[in-house]
């Protein structure tokens, strides 16, 4: 808590050089002026917060104190109650404070693309991608946002052998970056007749949607194929070339849709998803530059690294990143990530106030 509140007399500071610019006589440009402005409001209600953890913070030792000294019953359950009160509300406004010192990035507040893939243990890891897609769905939904599949290779017992699907909304990707890595179950799966317990994989990419201006593909360097799109989940009975595969001859880089009903909406979608890999892949090869000077405490984000196991059996989740675990295994797969989710941010401002 000292660190943090450190850190928001910092902000203190920087507030008041923010509001001594705006109240110049000179006016900063119109585009300067809007961002300084928004920079303000921020600013502004991070030393509110700051002011309101101090005054908590006096409360809770004054209380602390009369605790201490009150031997009638009636009034030590009052200040126990008072106590408890304030404690909560500083926990509470205290993650919120560390949520907003984080650093913007542009790309938080962009839709997000996942693509989730079966990995190590067959049709179970395939029926586990699906639980996946389905728990972000779910997020999705209680966020308030817009999902669609952008293409799907379906099993027959309902897994998936991978889906790639957008999330629309503000912030979608802000909100779902950190779920890129190995996610990994233990259950009993349905095939499973001798009641073992066996261990799947799936793997989860999440990829911010790109502007136009910020990658740009040639189409001298793409190679377009059509296929007819079919099998379970697929368009039925579908007598025309509407799939599409699109590679990348620089990067080899392959993609694919056969959601849509045209060819030409596929293609739409395939160049939307293509953008957001070869973005990806340039953060990527930046990340491994760096990776040697400076390494995150909550993990890299990379694709390759195991960061959560989905314990069945015991309905426990535990993210390997901080080593929390959640005994709330069935809200999680409905879709409360939160629980989750807030730590991992926090875990990346702590880290940033050391």
């Amino acid at each position: 808590m000292d660190k943090l509140l450190r850190r928001l007399e910092q902000v203190d500071e920087e507030l008041k050089e923010v509001e001594s610019v705006l109240a110049t006589a000179e006016a900063p440009a119109r585009s300067d002026f809007a961002e300084l402005s928004r920079k303000y409001a921020r600013l502004r209600e991070l030393s509110a917060l700051g002011q309101e953890l101090r005054k908590l913070q006096e409360n809770i030792a004054e209380e602390e104190e009369l605790l201490e000294g009150e031997e009638e019953d009636s009034l030590r359950a009052e200040l126990e109650q008072a106590l408890e009160g304030d404690r909560s509300r500083l926990q509470k406004l205290a993650g919120k404070a560390k949520r907003m010192l984080l650093p913007e990035r542009p790309e938080d507040s962009r839709n997000a693309i996942l693509e989730i893939r079966a990995g190590a243990g067959g049709e179970e890891s395939a029926l586990f991608a699906a639980d996946l897609f389905r728990m972000y769905s779910r997020y999705a939904e209680r966020m308030g946002w817009n999902s669609h599949i952008l293409d799907s290779h379906p099993t027959p017992l309902g897994g998936f052998k991978q889906i790639v699907f957008s999330v629309e909304g503000r912030n979608a990707f802000g909100s779902f970056r950190l779920e890129s890595g190995v996610h990994r179950v233990q259950r009993v799966p349905e095939t499973e007749t001798q009641g073992r317990v066996h261990t799947s994989t799936a793997t989860v990419a999440v990829l911010p949607e790109v502007e136009d201006v910020e990658v740009e593909v040639s189409p001298e360097d793409l190679r377009m194929e059509t296929y007819r799109a079919g099998g379970p989940g697929g368009q039925h009975m579908q007598k025309n070339e509407t799939a599409v595969r699109i590679i990348h001859v620089p990067t080899g880089i392959i993609v694919t849709c056969q959601e849509e009903r045209s060819q030409h909406r596929n293609r739409e979608q395939a160049i939307r998803l293509l953008k957001a890999r070869l973005w990806d892949a340039e953060q990527r090869q930046q990340r491994a530059d760096l990776r040697e000077t400076r390494r995150r405490q909550i993990g890299t984000g990379d694709r390759s690294e195991k960061i959560r196991t989905y314990n069945f059996p015991q309905s426990r989740v535990t993210d390997h990143r901080l080593n929390l675990t959640v005994y709330q295994l069935d809200q999680i797969m409905e879709g409360e990530l939160d629980r989750l989710l807030q730590p991992l941010l926090e875990a990346e401002v702590e880290e940033l106030l050391e």
